[in-house]
């Protein structure tokens, strides 16, 4: 390989594909390489054989389970909020931006999430999102309601451009906590609109700046009213497989060079610490920087958490969700007594991602004992009957290298959420420190409803 690349990417995981075809379409020469024989690595979506064989080794699928070609079951399950974002992409999140900014939306097909919910005192709840809905939820008190009422509003009317709209608060200095009192909210309330709107995993973002906290209820409102469903919430059809793939079509597409089943990548590095290249097989291939996943530099990255989760196939929908094919449940830390949420989600044959009459079920969490079965019993308790379930926990790890120094850029692990907004993050973040650029994202969002089926 007498080649220099500028990139060599490692892992065809959802991030280093999403960044692949980012840098290809930047006009940058990329080698992609990964030392499995399939694309999606950590992100990538099983049949039922391979989830057998993954789960329980040489043991069967029972065949009352149907065709192990019609499952294509997710092991990092992530929605999109609809505005170009969110496991579920939501309707109007950065994904959908990143989708739409490469035309990636021409090699794949998305439908709407039907609905999306919260766990409250032990009861499942549509997630009000308008001042509209949240006067007819039964999540609140009457008099709760209105001021619940008077809180959307503030927030449908805020406009960081239109100061009358700000009602003499600065939320880049009043906290979100400040700004909620202002409205005398109830705890669980405040629990609701925090995890189930907002999408913050625990209760820190209280004490930070609340225009970011804003800024996402925005976000919500703005994904639910894309679609006009039951949820922000846009899936793939045929799972979240397909995601890594179509990045890495549109990589090649643009002149990136795809090797798969390459045992062994090394990277070499100079005398001063600096990546040179990656070996495989006795051959090695020249580049300026690296990208990868934590699995191909273990000595530079740590250990942060580790995720609990639970897949299970069901022959029903989550119970009182509507008989919802596909849907979100947030289950916010101080209903169930955690220091994090636990998230529920489903979905179904209505997305090919399962045989007719079947549905796919995952609960997860950042793991809080090393018990996944009693730790994630909560969420599984709503989810009625369950012909199988698999139980599973993974360590998530960060970089802990300078990427100035060694010119090798490391992915973070994949969170527990069930919404892509910490993901594409982490990507757009990586992008900006290999290119020194910022991606823009300014894209004309009408092409996300053209792109998804209803």
């Amino acid at each position: 390989m007498d080649e220099e690349y500028d990139v060599i990417v490692l892992g065809t995981g959802l991030k280093e594909c999403i960044l692949s075809g980012l840098l290809s379409v930047d006009g940058l020469k990329v080698l992609h390489m990964d030392r499995n024989d399939y694309y999606g690595g950590e992100s990538t979506s099983l049949n039922l054989v391979q989830l057998w064989k993954h789960f329980r080794g040489d043991e069967k699928p029972p065949e009352k389970l149907g065709a192990s070609r019609e499952y294509n079951v997710d092991m990092m399950p992530k929605a999109f909020l609809s505005v170009l974002g969110c496991m579920f992409m939501m309707a109007n999140g950065s994904l959908v931006r990143i989708l739409i900014h490469t035309d990636v939306t021409k090699y794949l097909n998305f439908k709407a999430v039907d609905g999306s919910y919260v766990y409250n005192k032990k009861k499942v709840h549509k997630v009000p999102a308008t001042d509209v809905e949240a006067l007819k939820s039964p999540l609140m008190g009457l008099f709760e309601k209105r001021r619940a009422r008077k809180f959307f509003i503030y927030v449908q009317d805020y406009d960081d451009n239109d100061p009358k709209s700000h009602e003499g608060l600065d939320l880049n200095k009043v906290t979100a906590r400040e700004l909620i009192s202002k409205y005398g909210l109830e705890d669980d309330t405040i629990d609701f609109i925090g995890h189930a709107l907002a999408l913050h995993s625990n209760d820190s973002y209280l004490d930070q700046p609340a225009l970011g906290f804003i800024k996402r209820m925005k976000l919500y409102a703005e994904s639910l009213a894309r679609f006009q469903g039951g949820s922000p919430y846009i899936y793939p059809l045929y799972g979240l497989g397909e995601l890594p793939q179509a990045f890495a079509r549109l990589s090649a597409v643009y002149g990136g060079t795809y090797m798969l089943h390459k045992p062994e990548c090394k990277v070499e590095f100079d005398a001063d610490g600096k990546a040179t290249g990656v070996t495989s097989e006795g051959e090695t291939a020249k580049c300026k920087k690296v990208v990868c996943d934590p699995s191909y530099l273990p000595e530079k990255v740590k250990k942060v958490g580790k995720v609990a989760r639970a897949i299970c196939i069901m022959s029903h929908p989550i119970p009182d969700t509507n008989d919802s094919h596909s849907a979100q449940v947030i289950l916010p830390q101080k209903q169930l007594g955690r220091k994090s949420d636990m998230y529920l989600f489903c979905c179904s044959y209505a997305h090919n991602v399962a045989p007719k009459g079947k549905y796919i079920a995952f609960v997860s969490a950042e793991a809080e004992t090393d018990n996944p079965e009693v730790e994630l019993k909560p969420g599984v308790d709503l989810l009625g009957p369950v012909e199988e379930i698999f139980y599973d926990t993974y360590d998530r790890y960060v970089p802990t290298n300078d990427h100035a120094a060694d010119s090798c850029f490391i992915s973070a692990s994949y969170d527990p959420t069930t919404h892509f907004e910490t993901t594409v993050n982490d990507v757009i973040e990586m992008y900006t420190k290999i290119t020194g650029k910022v991606l823009d994202l300014s894209v004309d969002l009408s092409a996300a409803s053209a792109a998804s089926e209803e």
